[in-house]
């Protein structure tokens, strides 16, 4: 940082310039920062009743079969705890791997490449995920 001294005040220039395509006046990050705190708080909740349902309630891993999540995913509430947990999982942990991916990638071009192998990644997660939890059929005899 250097100090350019300009009539009596010296103007001090700012410490880093912003990056170019980042923001362009919008408030993203904020946003971002928000969804992060939020989505994990939310996340604490829907992950910590899921071991316990699946890990401690009558019997705990040993009656996890598929007859035990078709029975489960019978019940709306269950195929929407699960879903709100896929979601929130899949965009809390690629919105944290894209600030990784800013902060380390040094090159534009890599910081592109990567952040479209993170993006479409994280889009077929969501979509097969999605897809098995709306298309569920218990009974795959018929």
């Amino acid at each position: 940082m250097t100090a350019v001294v300009t009539g009596d005040l010296p103007v001090i220039e700012a410490p880093r310039s912003r990056r170019s395509g980042g923001g362009n006046g919008t408030n993203f990050e904020m946003y971002a920062w928000i969804f992060m705190r939020m989505s994990g708080l939310l996340l604490v909740f829907l992950v910590l009743g899921h071991l316990f349902i699946m890990l401690l309630l009558d019997g705990g891993v040993q009656r996890i079969n598929f007859g035990f999540v078709a029975g489960r995913w019978a019940s709306p509430f269950w195929r929407t705890w699960d879903l709100a947990q896929l979601w929130l999982a899949q965009l809390h942990g690629t919105n944290g791997l894209r600030v990784i991916i800013n902060d380390y990638a040094e090159r534009d071009g890599t910081r592109f490449w990567l952040k479209m192998l993170l993006y479409t990644s994280s889009f077929l997660v969501l979509l097969l995920g999605t897809l098995v939890i709306f298309t569920f059929d218990p009974d795959i005899t018929g």
